[in-house]
């Protein structure tokens, strides 16, 4: 039988501004521990610090633009584009403008392998 998952749970994010995270799958709301699926709501001048997962993170922008930093450089992602940020590299996530964005981390985001700078 498929697992339904009604609504999302939502999640605290870390930065600088509230971000809204909705984890539709994943480790808090589907005790998913292989993948996590979450739509992320991002306003005008947020930024994470910077973090050194040990996931790969899949990202697909709806509306908005995202900026992933990493040690060589930055992207710029917007509506319609996607990212794949891979496991063990540095990145920073930022939305200069807003955004919001699903992203897919696999295996499941957890805040004891994402890492984040001090």
């Amino acid at each position: 039988m498929p697992t339904y998952i009604a609504h999302p749970k939502i999640i605290e994010a870390a930065g600088n501004k509230p971000k809204r995270i909705e984890e539709f799958v994943g480790r808090v709301n589907s005790s998913t521990p292989a993948v996590s699926v979450a739509r992320m709501k991002s306003p005008p001048g947020w930024v994470e610090p910077g973090q050194t997962p040990e996931f790969d993170e899949y990202t697909v922008v709806l509306n908005g633009m995202l900026r992933v930093a990493s040690r060589d450089g930055s992207v710029d992602v917007r509506a319609g584009e996607a990212v794949i940020a891979h496991k063990g590299e540095w990145v920073q996530y930022s939305t200069p403008e807003g955004a919001e964005y699903v992203a897919v981390c696999l295996p499941a985001f957890s805040p004891e392998t994402v890492h984040r700078d001090e």
